[in-house]
This record gives C-alpha cells, sequence and structure tokens, in this order.
C-alpha cells in the first residue's frame, strides 16, 4: 500500500524546511518548554496537515515557489495541531502517543498544559504577524473549536443517546475544522475568488471527516503497535464512535453495558463483540466513503497539476488504511 509521507513528494523539500523551522519558532525561552517541544516535533508525525497546506498552496499558485505567507500557515498549522494533541493526552491520561511517552508522561501534567498554552500562544502570535485579517479569524475559531469539541466529548461520555449528527459535529470541531479553515486560509493567501477558497474549506473539511472516521474504525481493527496507542480505548473511556453508534441500532443490550459504564468483568469484551457483529464497522467504512468522496470532488475548480493528485490521493489514501 503506497504510504501518506510517499503521496508528499511534490512537497517533500517544502516539509523538510518545516521540521526545522518549529523549533526554531518554539525558541529556548525557558529549557523545559523547549525540552517539551523538541519531543513533540521529534515524536514521528506524519505532518499530514503542513502537507496539505502546502500542497494546496502548490495547486494555487502559478509561479514557481509559494509564498513565505503559506509557509507560515503550516507552521503555524502545525503548531496549532500539536498543541491540541497536548491537552487532549491530559485530558486522556494517554501515556503513549505515536509510540512514544506522551508529554505529560515525561513532564508531569503542570508542564503539559504549560507547554500547550505556550504553542496556542506562540501560534497566535505569529497568526498574528500574517497581517491578514480573515486567515486570523479563520485561525482562531479552530482554537475555540478545538475546546468546544473537547468540551462536548466529555460531556457526551457513556451517552447512548448521542446521534451521528452529533457524533460528526464534534469530530468536525477536533479534526476537521483545522484541516478545513487552514486550507480555506491558503486559498486566501493565494488571492483566489471566495467560491474558490470556499472548495478549498470543502475539501478540508470532508477530508478531516473521512480521516477522523477511519480513525475511529481503527480503534476497532487496528492493533495496539498501529495505532500507537491502546486498542478501543475510545469505547473505555466512553467516547461513543460510528461504529458504537451504529452498533447501538442493531444491539440493544449494548446499550446496557454502556449504561453501566462497563463496571462489571467482562463487559467491555461483550462490547467489543457485538459492535463485531453488528453492521456498525461497514456502515462507518460507507460514511468515510461518502465524505471522501466529496473532498475529491471540491478540487474540481483547481487546474491539473502535480500537487491536485496528490491532494486526491490522499483522500484516497485515506479510506485505504481501513482496506
Amino acid at each position: 500500500m503506497t504510504s501518506v509521507t510517499s503521496l508528499f513528494a511534490p512537497v517533500e523539500a517544502d516539509l523538510a524546511l518545516l521540521t526545522d523551522n518549529l523549533k526554531q519558532l518554539v525558541g529556548a525561552r525557558h529549557p523545559i518548554l523547549y525540552a517539551a517541544a523538541e519531543h513533540l516535533f521529534d515524536a514521528g508525525g506524519k505532518r499530514i496537515r503542513p502537507a496539505i497546506v502546502f500542497l494546496l498552496a502548490r495547486a494555487t499558485t502559478p509561479a514557481d515557489d509559494i509564498l513565505p505567507q503559506h509557509r507560515r500557515l503550516a507552521e503555524i498549522t502545525e503548531m496549532i495541531h500539536t498543541a491540541s494533541l497536548v491537552h487532549d493526552d491530559v485530558v486522556d491520561e494517554s501515556e503513549v502517543r505515536r509510540g512514544v511517552p506522551t508529554v505529560h508522561s515525561s513532564f508531569g501534567n503542570r508542564i503539559a498544559v504549560l507547554a500547550g498554552d505556550f504553542l496556542f500562544a506562540q501560534s497566535s502570535w505569529y497568526l498574528a504577524n500574517l497581517d491578514n485579517l480573515t486567515v486570523v479569524k479563520l485561525l482562531s475559531q479552530v482554537i475555540m473549536d478545538l475546546a468546544e469539541g473537547e468540551i462536548q466529548q466529555g460531556l457526551n461520555r457513556f451517552d447512548t443517546g448521542l446521534s451521528i449528527e452529533a457524533y460528526l459535529d464534534k469530530s468536525y470541531y477536533k479534526t476537521a475544522s483545522l484541516i478545513a479553515n487552514s486550507a480555506k486560509s491558503v486559498g486566501v493567501l493565494s488571492g483566489l475568488p471566495a467560491h474558490q477558497s470556499d472548495d478549498l474549506y470543502t475539501y478540508g473539511r470532508n477530508l478531516g471527516l473521512a480521516f477522523q472516521v477511519v480513525d475511529d474504525i481503527l480503534d476497532f481493527t487496528g492493533s495496539t503497535e498501529v495505532l500507537g496507542k491502546p486498542a478501543c480505548s475510545d469505547l473505555k473511556s466512553g467516547n461513543l464512535t460510528a461504529p458504537v453508534l451504529y452498533a447501538l441500532e442493531e444491539q440493544p443490550y449494548l446499550n446496557t453495558l454502556i449504561d453501566r459504564e462497563f463496571a462489571e468483568d467482562g463487559d467491555l469484551e461483550q462490547a467489543i463483540e457485538l459492535i463485531h457483529r453488528s453492521s456498525g464497522i461497514e456502515r462507518s467504512r460507507s460514511l468515510a466513503m461518502t465524505h471522501a468522496e466529496q473532498a475529491v470532488l471540491s478540487l474540481a475548480t483547481l487546474a491539473n497539476s502535480e500537487a491536485r493528485q496528490a491532494l486526491e490521493e490522499i483522500a484516497h489514501y485515506v479510506l485505504r488504511r481501513i482496506h
């Protein structure tokens, strides 16, 4: 199967430069914060979000090179994403991320929260220095959405009455908002007409939703080694995702197990078995496919290019992770 990093070939040099720049942007004002940030940026992430920014920038910029503002937007996007991961890991009490110890397990909760705050603040400062009010508004909305998504997830733990629509709203806030709004920001910086910038937003929104649904499927079908975290960890913590919500429609006893929060021995294992016995995973695959297809359609107004081809392939890659 094609790896996602091989799809980034048109922007490989851009991503290498980004990795060097990220540590410099954070700065070394405090050794502990710098150590925490360095730990994060060395954690082996795929850099999917900045890669999408670079590919969109190359697909929408007729000149030989992309704008310095595009590069800074990609860096800001990765800083916001990384900050959100630090806070998520504290909230979820996760010990590992991408197979390496989380910031809070290495440095303690206090430093982890401050490191996340520091990265959000740094990203906001660099965002303001882009001197583009529209982009400032788009990316500031993302930071609000991330908090909204985390709050919704916390309030809806073990809620068997959660609808697929509410699940997708939460998934948008937590995952898709950053991709969608950074994609639209590329269009704004490239000087595209409003309708084309909106198309880029639609691409990012649908790609982000497909990505999250696939992640939620893999929580039931992937191994701990592949996931970089314990399998079925979302279900265990009461975070009900698409496979669970669909399964609840077919398996009434699943409601009972979730309502009592897997309090009795064997409850969690029985719940997982019921989900696999249902069509929940298959219906979730269809949901992911719908959003991935809509993402590809949203690129129709872009001129044909190597970058556009890569953006289409990323949507297909997202689906290949579950086939």
